[in-house]
């Protein structure tokens, strides 16, 4: 048996993370299917003076805020979530947002999860397999890398499960494309 090295599959990792991040840029650029993502707050102007007075920095803040469980019960804290806001934020550092470095980024995440569909076709597929077969293991892992991850944003962050499907419906498109990659140029 000659079985298929992980780093044999160097050029379907790069080629279907070249694939997710041209298809994924027509997703979030041409497309207008995220533009409903996000709302602005009802008196952006006064809440961003207040955070800049109280020196809000970068992080993930939840509010009402309670250092542990055994608050959570008290009758101050329930009151608290009773007349709201309830939320979770996050704050990044001042300044326009780094696009350079988030692309850079997202590349090097779709290679991730590339090369964990290549280990996982390679340790389960033989040199040779069929087309399906490659596109069915490889893509099976991608979209699992791609999309499982948003439906926890849902389940304990709030997010709508409207913006939480379409990121859902994309990370199978990346999926996909990437089994479709891997079952193309699997070493015969």
């Amino acid at each position: 048996m000659n079985p298929v090295g992980v780093f044999e599959l160097w050029l379907p990792m790069l080629i279907s993370a070249v694939l997710v991040f041209l298809v994924s840029w027509v997703f979030h650029v041409l497309l207008p299917i995220h533009r409903s993502d996000h709302a602005q707050l009802p008196g952006e102007e006064t809440i961003l003076s207040v955070m800049r007075d109280q020196k809000v920095g970068p992080g993930t803040y939840f509010f009402p805020y309670c250092k542990d469980l055994k608050g959570l019960s008290s009758d101050e804290m329930q009151e608290k979530f009773k007349r709201g806001p309830v939320g979770i934020m996050t704050v990044l550092p001042p300044g326009p947002p780094a696009m350079g470095k988030n692309l850079a980024l997202w590349f090097l995440f779709a290679l991730l999860i590339a090369f964990v569909s290549a280990y996982v076709a390679a340790v389960a597929l033989p040199r040779g397999a069929d087309y399906l077969s490659v596109h069915r293991v490889a893509g099976s892992v991608a979209i699992t890398g791609f999309a499982a991850s948003y439906i926890s944003d849902s389940i304990w962050k709030g997010q709508r499960w409207s913006v939480t499907l379409k990121f859902v419906v994309e990370g199978i498109v990346y999926g996909m494309l990437t089994g479709g990659t891997f079952g193309w140029l699997w070493p015969a």
